[in-house]
Parts: structure tokens; C-alpha cells; sequence
């Protein structure tokens, strides 16, 4: 059997076909070829046509075809990933009623915060785990406020995903895990939250009918089915935000084990057991794709925003574009650990919710004009994204979280052997390297859901670990002390 992998990002849309038995993706395709358009009409809005993802959809579905070199009527499941927090509202007749406000968007952060406040911190965070913040509920609350013709005609409201099932299958419904990075999940209760919808003001009709992360979501129509070159009744059978789901794609699904990314900004993404929050809400915490109400599950999420941008900056104007990474890579190889006293804060891409959303901006200390050159700063600008990784790594551990491994696609700066050593050797966990990404783990998803699998563990027989990094005891008092230097170093721009 093969199965489709959906993965809705904010800068193309992809599509891959997994061979259920091998574990192997046989054709895969993503459009648009650039980027997709975000239409920003004043500054901090961040929008999206809906039905620009799913024109993208249809094109990634046919090159992945075309190149998987099998027939739509052979695909046994669909399993949809999507970039979280946005909002898509339709009306009675499913028709879009505006463009989806994004998770880049930022105009709802003050509703967001005003609510943290007015209910009570402490009240959001037991309930919610986080604060409402700029998600899901607080941007339909500003829709509320300031387009009430629009707002009057909603009958339903849907996150990304929800929307792309509902164009497959006809059928507008939800997930808790959808519902909890949306904040109108009550974990509590295991229910939506009354907290954020009496306070808001907001009519219960409006949230979709609850249907699990795993199962029957759906089934393809016939109408859409020959739009798409599929055959009819297709089941629909996994749905996920892409953190949760790049998770499961690394089968990170139990207690202690961590997902990473490294790109531009970088998420260190952690497995708890235990229904727990960061008192200072540094970090978010979501139902996980296998969070239930007989076994707790959740996701927790630290972002960094200053991470692959730090590196890509360090390439422009130390490197003066003369280098390729793998030459930065190799320069910063011949550094010695420590960096031999550079230390660099990676805090340059604005505020940051891990400093209680500060911005510090980033700083490079410790420089000797006789002493060091390049390749010491582009070391010391990988060494310092890890360290702030450790740091936020150390408050999920105020939340339950023991990092037992860490896994990650064999990508981006997980391509450096100093960042990935580091963050092995820093933490003293080891690390695996994985060659997956989010529509590979929405096809797998969409196999659990179907059946296909009878476990996770048969799920992820396929999934084939590239690289080990493990910690390395004669450096760890090295590192340590490097460590030490830098967070001195952060303490005293967090101090004034």
C-alpha cells in the first residue's frame, strides 16, 4: 500500500508517497518553486489565501505522482501536516470568508496579553498551559473586534489543516492537539476550554467536531478525487501541526526523547509525561500527536529565533560571502572548544520568549585583536546557538522533561560537525540523525490512522538512523566551562 504525506508550510506545499511496507518515499514534489506570497497589508500582519495552499496541493500531488511513477488509485491513506496557529474561518456554505491570519502575524499580541492578564496568569497557565499570547483564539478575537460583519458570518473556525481536510473530505473537524496550540484546549477538563471562550466571548458552534490525531477523519469526495487524480473514498486519517508531527516523524513520541531543528531558527521540541508548565511561560506546551486522555502526552516547544540566521549572518560579514558552509564548517573545526574565549550570544532576530521576551540583541565578547580571527567567531557563533539550546533545554527540565536522546534530520546546522558535537557533548545526550522530514512523518502518520501499522514501532521500522554523535567525556569540563562563560555572559544583558 502507499500512502500521502501533506505537509502545509507558509512557504510551499509539499507532497510525498511513502511505500507503506518498505518505509520508503518513491515520489516527492513541492510548489510553489519560489516561495508562497504572505500578504502583509500593514506591519506585523502576516495573511495567506487559503486556496493558494491547496492550488500549490494539487501540483505537489501530481509531481509526486509523477514521479513515485504509481496511479492515485493505489494510495491507501492521507495524513496532513500544517503550519500552526493560523486561523481560517468559513461560513455555513464552507466558504473562506478572509485570508487565514498566519502564525507570523502579530497583531493579536496584545489582545493575547491583555487576556493573560485579565483572567489571571495563574488561571491560563494551569488551564491552558500557556498564556493565550498571539495564537489561534486571540487572532479570531481581534477578527471580532475590528471586522464584525466577517465575524458575523462565521460558522466554523479551522486551523490550516482543518481547512485542507475539509477541501478533501467535505467535513469540518478538529483535533486537541489542533485545539491546544490554538488555546482553546482546557487540559484540565480534556475538553475546549470555557475559560477562553466565555472570556472572549465566543459561541461554542463555532469550534468543529473532535475527531482523534490517528483514525478515520474523512474520505476523499469523488469530485475532489477527480480533481486530484485520486480514486474516491480515500480515508483521510492523520492530521498534526508541523512541530507535533516533525516529532513524530523522528519518532519522538515517548517521555524524555527530543525533536530538533536547526534552520533559520531553531525548535527543540520534548516529549512529557506529566501535565506541567513553566511558571514564567518561557516555553509552549501542546498536546502531543499521542497525547490522550489515558496517557499524558505532551508537547513542549522552545523556540530560538536567532539560530541558522546567526550563522547565515557570520557567512555575510565576517566570511564576506567567500565561503560555503561546509568551508565555514571546516574552519571552525580547527578552533579548539571554547572557542579559546569568544563567546556569542545568538539573541539577533528579535525578541525572545526563552529571555521572557526580551531583546537583548546579539553580542560577541571576549575578542582579542591578537589572538583571533574567523574561523574563531564562526566557531563561537555555533558553540553559542547550542548553548542557547542547553539553556532552554534546562527550563524544559522544570517542566518534566529529562532529555534521554535528541533527534533530528541530518540538516541544516545539524550538517556542522562543531554544532552537533557540541549539543551532544554540552548536554551530554546523544544525538541521531535522521533523513525525514514533515510529509514523510504525515504518510507515516496516516498509516497509523489507517491500521496499516499495528504499532508506532512497526510505523518507524522504515525509518533508518544516518548518524550517532554521543557525548565526549574528554571534553566535557571544556565545555562546561565554555558554557559557564556564556550564560555569565547572557546574565549580565538580562540584568540590565
Amino acid at each position: 500500500m502507499y500512502l500521502l504525506g501533506i505537509d502545509i508550510g507558509s512557504s510551499s506545499v509539499k507532497a510525498s508517497i511513502m511505500n507503506g511496507e518498505t518505509g520508503e518515499i518513491v515520489g516527492s514534489s513541492y510548489y510553489p518553486k519560489d516561495e508562497m506570497t504572505i500578504l502583509a497589508r500593514k506591519s506585523g500582519w502576516a495573511e495567506q489565501e487559503p486556496i493558494q495552499w491547496w492550488e500549490n496541493l494539487k501540483l505537489a500531488i501530481r509531481g509526486a505522482q509523477t514521479t513515485a511513477k504509481i496511479s492515485g488509485h493505489d494510495i491507501g491513506g492521507i495524513g496532513i501536516s500544517y503550519q500552526m496557529h493560523g486561523l481560517v474561518v468559513v461560513d455555513k456554505e464552507q466558504n473562506v470568508l478572509r485570508p487565514s491570519i498566519i502564525w507570523c502575524d502579530s497583531r493579536a499580541t496584545e489582545i493575547g496579553n491583555q487576556a493573560f492578564n485579565e483572567i489571571g496568569n495563574e488561571a491560563c497557565l494551569h488551564s491552558l498551559l500557556n498564556s493565550p499570547g498571539n495564537f489561534t483564539a486571540s487572532k479570531l478575537k481581534w477578527v471580532k473586534e475590528n471586522e464584525p460583519e466577517i465575524y458575523d458570518k462565521i460558522d466554523k473556525i479551522m486551523l490550516p489543516g482543518d481547512y485542507i481536510a475539509m477541501r478533501l473530505t467535505g467535513e469540518i473537524r478538529t483535533t486537541a492537539s489542533g485545539l491546544s496550540e490554538g488555546m482553546f484546549w482546557d487540559f484540565r477538563k480534556n475538553g475546549v476550554s470555557d475559560l477562553v471562550l466565555n472570556y472572549y466571548g465566543f459561541r461554542k458552534e463555532l469550534i468543529p467536531e473532535l475527531v482523534d490525531t490517528f483514525g478515520i477523519q474523512g474520505f476523499v469526495s469523488p469530485a475532489i478525487a477527480a480533481e486530484l487524480g485520486l480514486k474516491p473514498g480515500i480515508p483521510v486519517t492523520y492530521r498534526a501541526g508541523d512541530q507535533p508531527n516533525n516529532a513524530l516523524s523522528l519518532n519522538v513520541l515517548n517521555p524524555g526523547e527530543i525533536a530538533a531543528t536547526a534552520g533559520t531558527s531553531g525548535v527543540v521540541y520534548g516529549v512529557s509525561g506529566e501535565v506541567k508548565y513553566d511558571p514564567q511561560s518561557r516555553v509552549n506546551t501542546f498536546a502531543h500527536v499521542n497525547h490522550s486522555s489515558n496517557a499524558d502526552r505532551l508537547g513542549v516547544l522552545l523556540c530560538i529565533n536567532g539560530t541558522g540566521i546567526l550563522n547565515s549572518w557570520m557567512n555575510k560579514n565576517i566570511g564576506n560571502k567567500s565561503y560555503s558552509y561546509e568551508q565555514i564548517n571546516e574552519l571552525a573545526v580547527r578552533v579548539p572548544t571554547g572557542s579559546e574565549g569568544v563567546s556569542v550570544l545568538p539573541f539577533g532576530n528579535g525578541a525572545e520568549r526563552v529571555l521572557g521576551n526580551r531583546n537583548i540583541g546579539a553580542q560577541i565578547c571576549g575578542v582579542d585583536f591578537n589572538r583571533h580571527g574567523q574561523g574563531h567567531l564562526f566557531r563561537a557563533a555555533q558553540e553559542g546557538i547550542v548553548f542557547s539550546f542547553k539553556y532552554g533545554m534546562d527550563i524544559l527540565k522544570e517542566t518534566g522533561i529529562e532529555a534521554k536522546v535528541i533527534r533530528a534530520g541530518q540538516a541544516n546546522m545539524f550538517l556542522s560537525p562543531v554544532f552537533r558535537e557540541t549539543l551532544a557533548n554540552v548536554t551530554g545526550v546523544s544525538i541521531e540523525l535522521y533523513n525525514t522530514d514533515g510529509a514523510a512523518g504525515a504518510a507515516r502518520g496516516a498509516g497509523v490512522g489507517l491500521g496499516y501499522y499495528a504499532s508506532f514501532t512497526e510505523a518507524f521500522s522504515g525509518l533508518k538512523k544516518l548518524d550517532l554523535v554521543e557525548p565526549d567525556l574528554k571534553v566535557t569540563e571544556l565545555i562546561n566551562e565554555a558554557y559557564q562563560t556564556w550564560e555569565n555572559n547572557l546574565n549580565k544583558f538580562i540584568k540590565n
